[in-house]
């Protein structure tokens, strides 16, 4: 058990493990101050050396990471009219969470709705400010009610 792991905390999951990759790889993409796949390779060359890479869904990763860096324009259009700032205002965390959480929620319609609003939370949780999360959750909650209708919709049905 490594030493972020107690008896009571589940060991993360590769996607999760992906996820939080992948976060780390957009925000490298976004420090760099560039919107091309310039240095993608490179990026995902450097993530791909982490120590507990082979702990992640490498597939999922690589999904996720080229996705959001190859749709960043579109998902960025798709999520801030919800956001309560201007989107240079955004943490780089907070900013690739929501892409990342916006990239599952529009273009991975087989991760459930509720699944990709939950993993972005727990990487706001993980990486982002005190109450990140909640604004994360925020932003995710109002795109998957745009995005995913019919989903959202048939949730509350059976609630």
């Amino acid at each position: 058990m490594s030493e972020e792991q107690s008896a009571s905390t589940p060991p993360r999951s590769a996607r999760r493990r992906s996820r939080e990759l992948a976060l780390q790889g957009v925000y490298a993409w976004l420090l760099s101050k560039t919107d091309s796949l310039s240095n993608a390779g490179e990026i995902e060359a450097h993530m791909r050396d982490e120590e507990e890479f082979d702990q992640a869904d490498a597939k999922w990763f690589r999904t996720l990471l080229m996705g959001v860096m190859k749709d960043a324009t579109a998902l960025r259009e798709q999520f801030v009219p919800f956001i309560d700032r201007p989107l240079d205002e955004l943490s780089p965390i907070e900013h690739g969470i929501l892409l990342i959480g916006s990239f599952e929620l529009v273009h991975q319609i087989d991760v459930p709705y509720k699944v990709a609003i939950n993993e972005a939370v727990e990487l706001a949780k993980s990486f982002g400010g005190t109450d990140g999360f909640k604004f994360v959750n925020g932003v995710l909650d109002k795109l998957a009610a745009q995005v995913r209708a019919v989903e959202v919709a048939a949730y509350a049905a059976r609630r």
